[in-house]
C-alpha cells in the first residue's frame, strides 16, 4: 500500500532532490557563515574573540564563516547568544536560489573575489566599517544628516 504522503496531500513530505557534493560547501552553510561574519564584524569582534566566547579556535570560526564547516544546532544557539541575535538571523536575507534546494546557486568566495568576481556589497569590510562608524555617531540628528548626505551623493553619482 502506498504512503499517502507521496501523493501531495495536506501532510505531504517535501523531498530534496539535489544531493550534497562531498568537498563542496553547501550554499546554505555559506550563507549562514556569511551572516555570522556580518554580525561579528558589526560588533567589532575578531574571530579570535568570538572563538574564545564560544570555546573554539579562530580557525574554526574562519571555517564556519566560509561555509567550509557546517554549524550544528547547539553551536548556532551559542553563536546567536554571543552575537545577541535570534537564531533566525543566520537565515535572514537568504537568496531565493539558495532556498530552492534543487537549484545550483553561484556563491562568491574569497578565492572568487581575488579572481575579480564582485562580492555582495553588504559583506564587504568597507560597508561594515561604514555602518559601524555610522552607529558610533551619538547624535541622532547628525546621524540623520549623514544619512541624507550619503543618499544625495549617490543620487548625483547615478545622474552622471
Amino acid at each position: 500500500m502506498a504512503d499517502k504522503t507521496d501523493r501531495g496531500g495536506p501532510h505531504a513530505i517535501r523531498k530534496i532532490t539535489r544531493r550534497r557534493v562531498p568537498g563542496v560547501s553547501d550554499p546554505i552553510d555559506v550563507h549562514v557563515g556569511s551572516r555570522v561574519r556580518l554580525r561579528r564584524t558589526l560588533l567589532g569582534l575578531s574571530q579570535e574573540r568570538l572563538g574564545e566566547a564560544v570555546g573554539l579556535t579562530f580557525q574554526q570560526i574562519q571555517k564556519y564563516e566560509r561555509g567550509a564547516n557546517r554549524i550544528g544546532a547547539s553551536r548556532m544557539y551559542d553563536l546567536a547568544h554571543v552575537l545577541d541575535v535570534p537564531v533566525s538571523f543566520f537565515f535572514d536575507d537568504m537568496p531565493d536560489e539558495v532556498k530552492q534546494r534543487d537549484a545550483v546557486p553561484v556563491s562568491v568566495t574569497e578565492d572568487d573575489e581575488a579572481a575579480g568576481a564582485e562580492p555582495n556589497p553588504l559583506n564587504r569590510r568597507e560597508t561594515l566599517e561604514l555602518v559601524r562608524a555610522y552607529y558610533r555617531i551619538t547624535s541622532a540628528r547628525v546621524r540623520k544628516r549623514m544619512f541624507e548626505l550619503v543618499k544625495a551623493v549617490a543620487r548625483v553619482e547615478d545622474a552622471e
